[in-house]
């Protein structure tokens, strides 16, 4: 197409997109197969409002995702080494290339974020830089060495990562691998590790460093195991796990399509960074680091190519908004710190003619890019400073969250929007760094637990069938009002319906009518995982919880990496202490082929452990391999290879160590979350 058409149509088909872009679409009362309801009215002019709050007929982020562009596999679909697949790219194919059709069941600016997200292939960035994209949430680099490659992030899964591997040998050639960096300690960057390994020759293998943050091994091991059953189901909330991919469902993740849940590995580092201006020189490649732990990971580090010129930015910047507080649950993240690194990135590496990234598309241009750090360190900064400044004038966190809004100067980009995270519940985090979940309102310090709260709420609201007739009512006329009043009917209509479901969780109606305000909720959202937070709760209120969480098992190979200390430590928050009521033991567990025992001790229904000699006296002994024991804790071992496997011996009495057994919790990670 001449250049001069393309000048004339742009603006054009920005023009045709606002009049009949997002029009109402189907009746809303009509549901596809997984009961999805279309949108409505409202909704489908709230979306249409988004179209004049951005340039969309700017389209050098489309170009910036495919330059370079130097193969794609349009029929890209990945196996799971257990059956099933981890990966689908066609299943994403009803997102138009160009984002420019949004339906109305889709904020138009996600939509165009799912759509870059969607170019995916083998990309040249530029000499001796590659990037792989799309094979998984997060990308992996690839940087040309004297004598082979350099290799960055290598996905979240083996399959994954397998295949994105031999993709870019089959059009760049066999070459040795010198090195792979872990930027940070999330799962997405390292997880797929084996996934390479099992590609190498042992040559490889011998002579291979893996270069990662110092604190990256406990980081990477650690953050899951505490708390991961609660994490690893509300992540099936997070990502749309259950939802279908279609345009009444999961478009993508906004970070990227979406995680690879496919068989995580592990592979400990071989050098450590720990100071920013470390300088190291990495099979003839100069590289320069940036310490920025505690920003968006615990352990994490950017780093500088300076014979590129080319800046890796790790996932310190993406082309979103990223979150302070993640909605699968972490720990909160320091929105000052986070932007005193974006700072010092800016100041660092401020000759860079090339941004390439962890997630997304890269950029080029010294001034692009530090105008792209500009606005990614001030939108931490404001929604840190302003959110502080109303807390301590005394708003609540909903307060705050409700009224914060970027500046027009900082909302004109796309790359700095909330299709991760957002202001609302960024601002939340600030509030919760600083001051916790109490906002001081004596109401709130020992208010009953929910389902108890919402009978009496319903109750002296006259009734379920009351409440619900008032809200059907107010449901059909949310439809025809005007997008803001619709989008905050649609809110309360969600918070006043929860209190029924909670109150009467077999009310059908209930849970019929709150899942049709969650899919209005979850169409107009900007920030995908809000979306599908909403929809799958409205799949979960129609269809139930699901029979099977994400299973442990999937985590096999990191926890054998796992420090052994915090396995004891996860055991303690399983005992379940009406259980333990009254009962004291001293339980010794001797890991034969690491020769490490460690005492727990029970006692007040609490547990503790520690590192002893293996002579220490205990009322019990297990002597068992490490590996048999996470097959224990992921339940892949049970009580017959407790009592009769040949990799077990006892000392004491073997009814004494069952019993101990008997007193944990075994979670299932598939516990309700729309209901009681």
């Amino acid at each position: 197409m001449p250049s001069a058409v393309k000048i004339l149509l742009v603006p054009l088909l920005g023009i045709a997109l606002a009049l009949t872009g997002c029009d109402s679409g189907p009746d809303s009362s009509v549901a596809n197969s997984a009961g999805h309801t279309g949108p409505t009215a409202s909704t489908g002019q709230a979306n249409r409002q988004v179209l004049d709050q951005r340039p969309f007929d700017n389209r050098d982020d489309f170009e910036n995702a495919r330059r370079g562009l130097i193969a794609q596999d349009p029929e890209l679909v990945i196996d799971h080494l257990d059956g099933g697949q981890v990966w689908n790219m066609p299943a994403y194919d009803f997102i138009d290339e160009n984002g420019e059709n949004a339906p109305a069941s889709v904020n138009p600016s996600l939509w165009r974020q799912a759509a870059l997200n969607n170019i995916h292939g083998l990309f040249q960035v530029t000499d001796g830089l590659y990037q792989i994209r799309g094979y998984d949430l997060a990308n992996m680099s690839i940087i040309e060495s004297d004598t082979g490659w350099i290799l960055v992030d290598p996905l979240t899964a083996r399959e994954t990562a397998s295949k994105a591997f031999l993709f870019a040998r089959e059009h760049l050639g066999e070459k040795p691998v010198r090195a792979i960096l872990y930027t940070h300690s999330h799962i997405d960057h390292f997880g797929g590790v084996q996934g390479i390994l099992q590609h190498l020759s042992d040559e490889e293998k011998a002579n291979l460093r893996i270069i990662a943050p110092a604190g990256f091994e406990e980081e990477a091991t650690s953050e899951n195991i505490i708390a991961g059953p609660a994490m690893t189901r509300r992540a099936m909330f997070m990502y749309g796990k259950r939802l279908e991919r279609d345009e009444r469902g999961h478009v993508g993740t906004g970070l990227g399509k979406g995680p690879g849940f496919g068989t995580f590995g592990f592979a400990p580092a071989t050098d450590l960074i720990s100071e920013t201006g470390t300088e190291l020189t990495v099979d003839g490649v100069p590289m320069i680091f940036q310490i920025v732990s505690g920003s968006e990971a615990p352990a994490e580090f950017t780093f500088y190519l300076p014979e590129q010129k080319a800046f890796c930015g790790a996932e310190l910047v993406s082309r979103n908004m990223h979150n302070i507080y993640t909605l699968r649950g972490a720990k909160v993240r320091d929105a000052r710190l986070w932007s005193s690194f974006i700072d010092e990135a800016k100041t660092l590496f401020a000759d860079a003619d090339i941004y390439f990234g962890s997630h997304h598309w890269p950029l080029w241009g010294q001034e692009n890019i530090q105008d792209f750090l500009a606005v990614q360190r001030d939108t931490y900064k404001f929604i840190h400073d302003q959110t502080v400044r109303l807390m301590n004038q005394g708003a609540t966190p909903r307060e705050i969250a409700d009224q914060l809004k970027l500046p027009p100067e900082l909302n004109r980009a796309f790359h700095n929007q909330g299709y991760y995270g957002t202001v609302s519940h960024n601002a939340k985090a600030v509030y919760q760094h600083y001051l916790g979940w109490f906002t001081a309102n004596p109401a709130q310090l020992d208010p009953l637990p929910e389902s108890d709260s919402a009978q009496r709420y319903v109750q002296m609201m006259g009734g379920a069938e009351k409440v619900l007739e008032s809200a059907r009512e107010d449901f059909e006329a949310a439809s025809a009002m005007g997008a803001s009043e619709g989008r905050d009917t649609y809110r309360w209509l969600a918070e006043l319906l929860n209190q029924v479901v909670f109150a009467e969780p077999g009310n059908d109606d209930a849970k019929q009518l709150l899942a049709n305000v969650y899919d209005q909720l979850g169409y107009q959202a900007e920030s995908a995982p809000w979306r599908d937070f909403y929809l799958t709760g409205a799949y979960e209120l129609r269809h139930g919880s699901p029979k099977e969480g994400i299973k442990p098992a999937m985590m096999r190979e990191v926890l054998l990496n796992t420090p052994v200390s915090l396995f004891f430590d996860s055991m303690a928050v399983r005992l379940k202490a009406e259980d333990a009521e009254g009962e004291s033991a001293v339980i010794k567990i001797t890991f034969t082929d690491l020769k490490e025992s460690y005492l727990l001790t029970l006692k007040h229904s609490v547990l503790h452990n520690r590192l002893v000699n293996e002579d220490t006296p205990a009322d019990a002994t297990l002597n068992l391999t490490r590996s048999l024991f996470v097959d224990l804790l992921i339940g892949r071992a049970g009580l017959k290879e407790l009592l009769f496997s040949d990799e077990i011996s006892f000392e004491g009495s073997r009814l004494d160590l069952i019993g101990f057994f008997s007193m944990l919790d075994k979670p299932q990670g598939r516990f309700n979350i729309v209901t009681p």
